[in-house]
C-alpha cells in the first residue's frame, strides 16, 4: 500500500466493502490489481468505503438505496448491478428496489428505468428473490 493513505481508513473501508459487496468479489478485485490499477483500488477502498461508508450517520441500507438511485441516474449499469447485489446484502427488499427504480424512471426517464429493471431482475433471480 502506498504511503498516501491512512491504513486505518483503508482497513475500515475494506471491512465495509466486503460486508456490502461480498468478500470473494472484493478479494478477487484486489488480487487482480496491478501496479497500474492498485493505487486506485486502495484510494477507492479508503475514500469511498472507509470515509464515505465508514461513519454511523447513515445506515448501510440507506446508503445502498442512495447508491442505487444515484448510480441509476448516471446510467452506470455494471456498477448498478453490483450495488443492487450489495443492497440486498444490506437489507434492501425487492419492493424497495422496485420503488427506487420507479423514482429513477420519473426523474431520469423510462429507458433508464427499464435498464435498471433488467439488471434488478437478473440480480433478484440469482438471489432467489424472483422466479427466472
Amino acid at each position: 500500500m502506498s504511503d498516501a493513505f491512512d491504513e486505518d481508513l483503508f482497513a475500515k473501508g475494506l471491512e465495509q466493502r466486503k460486508a456490502t459487496l461480498g468478500a470473494e468479489y472484493v478479494e478477487r478485485n484486489l488480487a487482480a490489481a496491478d501496479d497500474f490499477t492498485r493505487p486506485f483500488q486502495e484510494a477507492m477502498t479508503a475514500w469511498c468505503w472507509g470515509f464515505g461508508w465508514g461513519d454511523d450517520v447513515i445506515a448501510p441500507k440507506t446508503r445502498s438505496m442512495m447508491n442505487l438511485a444515484m448510480i441509476g441516474a448516471l446510467g452506470k449499469m455494471h456498477e448498478w448491478e453490483l450495488h443492487c447485489k450489495g443492497a440486498l446484502n444490506n437489507g434492501v427488499t425487492k419492493e424497495e428496489i422496485r420503488a427506487i427504480i420507479h423514482v429513477i424512471g420519473i426523474y431520469c426517464g423510462v429507458p433508464q428505468a427499464l435498464e435498471c429493471f433488467r439488471a434488478a431482475r437478473k440480480v433478484l433471480v440469482e438471489a432467489g428473490e424472483l422466479d427466472g
